[in-house]
C-alpha cells in the first residue's frame, strides 16, 4: 500500500494554514473540474485533489493524519501511531476503496467515512453545490460532478452578487444606418482568480486587496433599428464568480451626432442666417441622410423658426421615414466692416 503525501498533491507546505489550503484547493479543483479541463488526467487528477482536501480540509482527520506521517510502510514490523491500535495493517490489499476514494484512504478513514455514509456506501445528502462542498466528495463519476457544477450554477442565480455590467455606448446616425461592427472596452472589479478574495499572504495578482480589475475589448453589431436608451446584450461577457457563473454586459445606448439632434424618428439640423439673408430671404443647401437638398428661406425668417421637411428623419420598422426639422438661427457677425456699421446704423435710425 503506497502512502499518498497529500501535501504534496495539494501543493501546499505541511505548515501551510487551514485557510491556505483551502485557498489551493478551490484554485487547482477549478483548474481540473473535468467542466472545464478536457485534457485525459483531469478526472483522475480532479479524484486525487478532492480526496487531499477531504483529509486536509478537516482539522481533525488532518492531525490523524500527520500522526501517520511520511515515514508511513506497510509490514508486519509497522508499529501503528496512536489512534491506530488494533487496526490490521496487513490486510491492505484486501481493502476496496469506498466510494471512490483510494485504497489508502479507505485503510487509513475508512471507519470516518462509513459514519459519514451510514454505512451504505454511499455519502448522505450528496453535493450542495460549489467547488467547496467536494469536501464531502464520496466518489467522483460523472454524475456527482455534473450535479454539482448545475448546483453551484443555481446557487450563483440565488445569490446577491450581481455579475452584469452596464456600460453606455454612443452611437452616431452613420452607425445606425450602416450597423457596422464597433468595439467597447468595458472594465470591472471582481473577487482574485489567484486568492479567491481571501487576502491571506501576499497575492501577486491582487496585491492582497482580495479584487481584480478585468479589461476586455469587446465587438458588437449593432442592431437593427437601435433606439435612444436601449440596452444591447452581450451575453457571457460580465463578471465571474467563484463557482464560474458568468453575468452579461449591456451596453445602453446613446445616440449623439455632430449632424443632428434625435427626437424620436425625427432628426432636428440648424441653420445659421445672417441678419440680411433673415430679412430678405435665401436658399440654403442642407446636408441630409439622403444628400445634399436646396431649401428654400422666406423672408423675415426669426430666431428659432421651424421648417418641417417630410420623409427625410429615420427609417422605421415599418418602412415609413420621420421628418427633418430645421431650425434657424440668426447669426450676428462678430466683426463688422466700417461701411457696414454705418448701413446698420442707417436701418437703426430708420427704425427709430
Amino acid at each position: 500500500m503506497k502512502y499518498r503525501d497529500y501535501y504534496e498533491i495539494l501543493g501546499v507546505k505541511r505548515d501551510a494554514t487551514q485557510q491556505e489550503i483551502k485557498s489551493q484547493y478551490r484554485k487547482l479543483a477549478r483548474k481540473y473540474h473535468p467542466d472545464v479541463n478536457k485534457t485525459a488526467d483531469a478526472q483522475e487528477k480532479f479524484k486525487d485533489i478532492n480526496e487531499a482536501y477531504e483529509v486536509l480540509g478537516d482539522e481533525n482527520k488532518r492531525k490523524r493524519y500527520d500522526t501517520l506521517g511520511a515515514g508511513w510502510s506497510q509490514g508486519a514490523d509497522f508499529t501503528p501511531p496512536p489512534g491506530f491500535e488494533g487496526f490490521n495493517f496487513s490486510n491492505f490489499s484486501q481493502s476496496s476503496s469506498q466510494g471512490g476514494f483510494s485504497d489508502f484512504f479507505s485503510a487509513i478513514f475508512g471507519d470516518i467515512l462509513n459514519q459519514q455514509m451510514g454505512g451504505s456506501g454511499r455519502a448522505k445528502g450528496g453535493f450542495s453545490g460549489g467547488f467547496s462542498d467536494f469536501s464531502n466528495f464520496g466518489g467522483f463519476n460523472s454524475s456527482n460532478y455534473e450535479k454539482a457544477t448545475q448546483r453551484a450554477r443555481n446557487n450563483a442565480k440565488k445569490s446577491n452578487e450581481n455579475l452584469d455590467i452596464i456600460q453606455n455606448i454612443n452611437l452616431s446616425i452613420e452607425d445606425i444606418l450602416k450597423r457596422p461592427k464597433k468595439t467597447v472596452t468595458v472594465s470591472s472589479f471582481q473577487q482574485c482568480s489567484v486568492c479567491h478574495g481571501s487576502k491571506t499572504g501576499f497575492c501577486s495578482n491582487c496585491s492582497g486587496t482580495g479584487i481584480e480589475k478585468i479589461t476586455k475589448t469587446l465587438s458588437f453589431q449593432v442592431p437593427k433599428d437601435v433606439k435612444q436608451g436601449q440596452k444591447i446584450r452581450l451575453k457571457g461577457e460580465g463578471k465571474t464568480d467563484a463557482y464560474g457563473a458568468k453575468g452579461d454586459v449591456y451596453l445602453v445606448v446613446n445616440i449623439s451626432d455632430k449632424e443632428y439632434e434625435i427626437s424620436g424618428f425625427n432628426l432636428i439640423k440648424y441653420v445659421e442666417l445672417l441678419p440680411y439673408e433673415a430679412i430678405f430671404g435665401c436658399e440654403k443647401s442642407i446636408k441630409t441622410l439622403d444628400g445634399n437638398i436646396k431649401v428654400k428661406i422666406p423672408s423675415m425668417t426669426q430666431t428659432d423658426k421651424k421648417l418641417r421637411i417630410k420623409g427625410l428623419g429615420l427609417k422605421k420598422s415599418d418602412n415609413t421615414k420621420g421628418d427633418l426639422e430645421v431650425r434657424i438661427k440668426v447669426n450676428i457677425p462678430e466683426t463688422l466692416t466700417d461701411e457696414a456699421k454705418k448701413l446698420y446704423m442707417k436701418l437703426k435710425e430708420l427704425n427709430s
